[in-house]
């Protein structure tokens, strides 16, 4: 057992076994963590229960509380939105942080007389209304210029008190002649006609586009009744655009209602988490998250931790709730589902889809921003899927090419900082091997290679990658032996089947995540290994054939026809040449000779 500041022995006994929040401060005072319990007196004792399994991060933390402050709830989720409004509030270091882009922009409904519906980034506590954020800036204009169609509204910021209006301190501006507004300002509106409209229009942007289009089609049939056929008609075309905008929103089956869906996806520093809100099979609010990851949370707490915020932040009311997993909590009157299959399972996957596309999009603008913290990030997490001492910093992979023994020759790719350095990229013939021997080629050039920076006194990378499986794998393993270089290097095989990583002398490969950027790296250095080596192969039976088209030219030999193709590149330039260049390149005698043989 862990044994705790003496002072907080009393303290520790004297915990209710209730419900509530508790907060560990340093000998400074200082917040360093809040969190929440079911019991606070049995969560708060277990961090000094458990030292001999807890990691280096929370152990540390332990050793840093010097007093316990706690508030009792009277329930479970009444202590969980406490500790996420305490969390925003003290944002303790050793708390997960929620990050998300504070710019992103809201739909206002002002608090003031004919209120005026616009987006804005900046949300003012003054009693409007605040819909979103919206992650998609595109989306958020198309419901507004749905808006704008479907109800002309003021933009202007007079003050459009009734008695105002009524002393007749307003023109009509040029919004109105165009059809914009209905003209509030000068009473050719009423106020209770506008109060409609604001109404639907809140209803339309909570995404219950339903009951609009039910009064919107008695509307028009009253109309219809009363013969007149142009407020009708404009009533019809306010729901051509309603249904349009409903009918691009709807992804699953319309039958899904007031459902919230909550993705998940991590890494070893953060979790990305997604949600969708959907409303009669509309997805009305999409929004993902990113937390930052501190002491090594569990899944399911992250999770939890983010649906309460989420939930909060967006007034949402469903009593389902999608997940990928159980979070471990309880809300009163909202239940769980994990989807299998079907609707719900298909809106599952398209959050976490976005989820995985907002995680690879913040890696690649890490990557734009930061390229060597990107780097030494990739390099430490292979260091820590292979096992290495080191990080890789140097990595150089081999891959064989022949065709039924014909043109045998290799290729070895190198990567500085998780990326190719393409300068040091090498070829080679092989020399010693006959026919299709890829065990002996591979012993052939990794010997050839490692000798030769040996004798040059040159640095020998951290990790070297056979492309193949245990047979290169050993071939490569004799040329480290005769070098005296086993042990020094690591070396790993990798097999294209099913991308198995195998180390010399173990039977057994690895499976590294097929998402993980250890493995990519690695597919990305043979997949270039290939690719260099087929390029070098395919030129090598191309120069072959050119030359045995010229030198089977009477009179002319290997060395003129090394020189022709030197200068022009290809039998078919040199056909097309004039007696005058090729006599500049191999005189009179055997111009003539080359121009009558690729003429005729």
């Amino acid at each position: 057992m862990l044994t705790p500041n003496p002072s907080l022995h009393a303290l520790l006994k004297s915990l209710p076994d209730k419900p509530g929040i508790y907060q560990f401060l340093d000998a400074d005072g200082v917040i360093i963590y809040i969190g929440k319990a079911k019991s606070l007196k049995k969560r708060v004792a277990s961090y000094f229960n458990r030292d001999s399994q807890m990691t280096g991060k929370l152990l540390v933390r332990v050793k840093k509380i010097a007093d316990i402050r706690h508030t009792v709830t009277s329930s479970e989720l009444d202590a969980r939105l406490l500790e996420n409004n305490l969390i925003k509030e003290h944002q303790p270091r050793y708390n997960i942080q929620l990050k998300d882009d504070k710019t992103f922009p809201w739909i206002c409904i002002k608090k003031e007389p004919f209120p005026r519906v616009f987006p804005t980034r900046n949300v003012v506590h003054d009693g409007s209304e605040y819909y979103g954020p919206y992650a998609s800036v595109k989306l958020m204009n198309v419901l507004l210029e749905l808006i704008r169609q479907l109800y002309p509204l003021r933009t202007c910021k007079l003050n459009l008190t009734q008695s105002n209006i009524e002393k007749k301190k307003f023109r009509v501006c040029l919004q109105y002649h165009i059809g914009n507004c209905k003209g509030p300002c000068v009473g050719f509106q009423s106020k209770e006609e506008y109060d409609a409209g604001i109404g639907e229009i809140r209803q339309i942007i909570r995404g219950n586009t339903h009951q609009v289009i039910l009064r919107l089609k008695e509307l028009m049939q009253e109309y219809s009744a009363a013969m007149e056929f142009e407020k009708a008609h404009i009533v019809k075309e306010k729901l051509e655009l309603l249904e349009g905008y409903r009918s691009k929103s709807t992804i699953v089956n319309p039958k899904i209602s007031n459902v919230d869906v909550f993705s998940y996806v991590d890494d070893d520093r953060s979790a990305y988490l997604n949600y969708l809100r959907v409303v009669n099979g509309a997805i009305v609010q999409v929004h993902t998250v990113e937390v930052k990851k501190k002491l090594d949370e569990a899944p399911a707490d992250i999770l939890a931790h983010v649906i309460t915020g989420l939930r909060l932040r967006f007034g949402s009311d469903s009593t389902e709730i999608i997940v990928p997993f159980d979070p471990e909590m309880d809300l009163p009157g909202v239940s769980f589902h994990i989807p299998q299959r079907g609707d719900k399972k298909e809106l599952l996957d398209l959050s976490q889809r976005n989820a995985t596309y907002y995680r690879l999009e913040k890696m690649k603008q890490l990557q734009l921003v930061d390229p060597e913290r990107h780097s030494k990030r990739v390099m430490e997490q292979l260091r820590k899927d292979l096992r290495m001492q080191e990080q890789p910093v140097h990595i150089e992979c081999f891959d064989n090419s022949n065709i039924q023994g014909k043109h045998a020759v290799a290729a070895m790719v190198c990567f500085r900082n998780a990326k190719p350095d393409k300068k040091e990229y090498r070829h080679f013939n092989i020399r010693t091997v006959e026919g299709p021997d890829d065990f002996a080629s591979m012993e052939e050039i990794v010997y050839r290679r490692y000798k030769r920076l040996l004798e040059e006194n040159k640095p020998l990378p951290q990790l070297i990658v056979i492309d193949g499986g245990k047979g290169q794998l050993n071939a490569a393993l004799k040329s480290l032996e005769k070098l005296n270089l086993r042990g020094k290097i690591t070396l790993i095989g990798i097999a294209k089947k099913l991308e198995e990583i195998y180390f010399p002398n173990d039977p057994y490969p690895i499976y590294l995540d097929k998402t993980s950027e250890s493995l990519k790296i690695i597919q990305h250095l043979r997949d270039e290994a290939h690719r260099f080596g087929i390029t070098h192969h395919r030129k090598k039976r191309q120069n072959e054939t050119l030359t045995t088209e010229l030198t089977s030219i009477p009179g002319i030999g290997p060395v003129i026809a090394e020189k022709l193709l030197k200068e022009f590149k290809s039998v078919k330039r040199i056909r097309e040449a004039g007696p005058e260049e090729l006599t500049r390149i191999i005189g009179k005698a055997k111009a003539e000779v080359v121009v009558k043989a690729l003429k005729m």
